[in-house]
């Protein structure tokens, strides 16, 4: 491993231990996903806490052609995530000179005892989750480009997550029809976006799939269970401290949280 990714993955961890922004990327930037996750390895063994999920997003073209991918994960820090299934509004902090969304997402969670193999349908990815529930991403980089430069260097800063509000089950998952699932994320009580899973690939369950791949690759295990976050239905949403934001899930409920500036502990 060459000493800038070292370097890089060193620079990302700190500024987000000290929350503090970056400037500039701190380094010559990856220019391909096997240069990204080997600094996002690094920065995983340089930050040590415990990982409880991963996000996954969408790689669009002619990215994804460019990178043979049309996919990017990111670990969910077990201290960043926030259950709020009653009706709870949690605070999530940002970087505030960073980079800041939100994102209204299904989270699957892959059960305890995954063999190793990548499910090859969604008959077979449904059968190793034990839970569904609707959600928040709170994507957030010490890094103001951490999107602009490209999924190479989303991808180095832990795919630019920063926490999880973890919503109501979603009732019914074992035979939901996502698709047919209207969302809408509001940012202080305004419509930012509205969508379905339709317009995204093979949808949350493909994400799942995804996700298995990914990490068998990157020699992760997740036999122990492990949280996904499938994906932004609406899209990405810049946030700003002070703003409020819901993520509406059709029949099945809405989530909340406000938005905060990161400070030192």
């Amino acid at each position: 491993m060459t000493e800038q990714a070292k370097s890089i993955a060193g620079a990302f961890v700190a500024a987000r231990r000290e929350k503090r922004a970056l400037a500039s990327y701190p380094g010559e930037a990856p220019s391909d996903l096997d240069a990204a996750y080997a600094i996002q390895n690094l920065a995983l063994e340089l930050d040590g806490r415990e990982v409880a999920g991963w996000k996954v997003g969408r790689i669009n073209g002619p990215d994804d052609a460019r990178l043979g991918a049309n996919r990017l994960s990111g670990p969910i820090f077990a201290d960043s995530v926030v259950d709020a299934p009653s009706g709870e509004v949690p605070a999530m902090p940002v970087f505030a000179e960073g980079f800041a969304a939100a994102e209204a997402e299904f989270l699957l969670h892959v059960a305890a005892g995954w063999n190793g193999e990548v499910p090859g349908d969604d008959a077979g990815t449904l059968a190793v989750l034990d839970a569904v529930h609707i959600g928040i991403e709170i994507a957030s980089s010490p890094y103001p480009g951490i999107n602009a430069d490209g999924p190479p260097v989303t991808v180095s800063d832990f795919g630019n997550n920063a926490g999880l509000v973890i919503g109501p089950v979603l009732e019914g998952w074992q035979s939901a029809d996502f698709n047919t699932i209207t969302v809408r994320l509001d940012i202080d009580g305004e419509t930012a976006g509205e969508a379905t899973t339709a317009t995204m690939l093979d949808g949350p369950l493909g994400a799942v799939r995804f996700l298995l791949a990914n990490l068998s690759a990157r020699g992760i295990d997740c036999s122990a269970g492990t949280w996904v976050s499938t994906g932004a239905v609406t899209g990405v949403h810049p946030v700003s401290p002070g703003q409020a934001v819901a993520a509406a899930f059709a029949q099945h409920g809405t989530v909340c949280c406000t938005i905060a500036a990161a400070v030192p502990a």
